[in-house]
């Protein structure tokens, strides 16, 4: 009936995690706000043409906000499980804050699925664009032209920053199902027993490397484990969209347009994406046919 993890479990959930994991959102944010403030905004070095060219169809733009909406849901219902009793208690009350996490966790229950859902449509549109490949190294090695005006090195339709944050949402968000998965359905899988023993075969005791009691882990624990890995893993992609977002938004003029409208300025597409431009282009008998004219926004 005594079960002294359960005891450490709280302990970590009312310290490090709240601590460092609050730091850490906090922290993505000031420097976001810091490299906004020395480097500007990202504007169109050429100015817009006043020319469209299709950069992502309906059911690309449909797959990527489907996972963005829920993504952002479950981020809200998930912080409020961490922070809530902490930050909001206090503001709004008992009465108030009992019903009202009571529906975001019926939230975060249910929009888990359609986040799922978006992310494996997203993998399945999208990876075949996200190879990494030598072109990308040459990106990296000039920022992307994120760091100084008149440098854009070329790029097919992703570029390496995307790539990262593709790759980046693809395992972390996988991640976040296969653990929010075992919390739905809880008691039903032994998921870090079964990882720590896959482990132990080339030699490397990852319980010991954490700091964590042996496998294999009872019911209960492996709950625990869950829980504490959801959280981190959550924060983490939190703090990487925080840097999508600001990138698609404020951080450069005519991103938005990309999953807004789904067509983008051709000076824009040609700054940041000439080597798909070029594809684009030369997939097109009549150049009419790749972009249409229409005012600059």
């Amino acid at each position: 009936m005594i079960q002294s993890q359960g005891e450490d479990w709280r302990l970590y959930r009312q310290g490090p995690t709240h601590d460092y994991l609050g730091y850490a959102m906090l922290a993505t944010l000031v420097l976001l706000a810091l490299f906004m403030a020395i480097r500007g905004r990202i504007k169109v070095e050429h100015g817009m043409s006043g020319i469209k060219i299709k950069r992502f169809s309906t059911l690309e733009r449909m797959s990527h906000w489907l996972m963005a909406l829920s993504f952002i849901i479950l981020g809200i219902s998930g912080l409020n499980v961490t922070f809530g009793r902490s930050l909001i208690l206090p503001l709004v009350g008992k009465d108030f804050f009992g019903p009202m996490s009571g529906y975001l966790k019926a939230a975060h229950n249910y929009t888990a699925f359609a986040f799922m859902l978006g992310l494996a449509i997203a993998f399945v549109l999208w990876v075949v664009h996200n190879i990494p490949d030598r072109t990308d190294l040459n990106w990296l090695a000039k920022g992307g032209g994120l760091l100084s005006k008149s440098s854009h090195p070329p790029a097919k339709k992703f570029n390496a920053g995307q790539k990262v944050i593709f790759w980046g949402v693809m395992v972390l968000g996988l991640s976040l199902s296969v653990s929010g998965w075992a919390l739905l359905f809880p008691f039903e899988h032994s998921l870090f027993s079964d990882t720590f023993a896959l482990f132990s075969y080339v030699g490397i005791d990852v319980a010991h490397i954490l700091g964590l009691p042996e496998a294999p882990y009872s019911a209960i624990q492996e709950q625990q484990l869950n829980s504490a890995w959801h959280g981190i893993i959550a924060v983490v992609m939190i703090c990487l969209i925080f840097a999508h977002i600001y990138i698609g938004t404020i951080g450069m003029e005519g991103a938005f347009d990309a999953m807004g409208s789904g067509e983008v300025d051709l000076n824009w597409a040609r700054e940041h994406h000439s080597i798909w431009v070029d594809e684009v282009m030369s997939e097109k008998t009549d150049p009419a046919d790749a972009a249409v004219a229409a005012p600059a926004e």
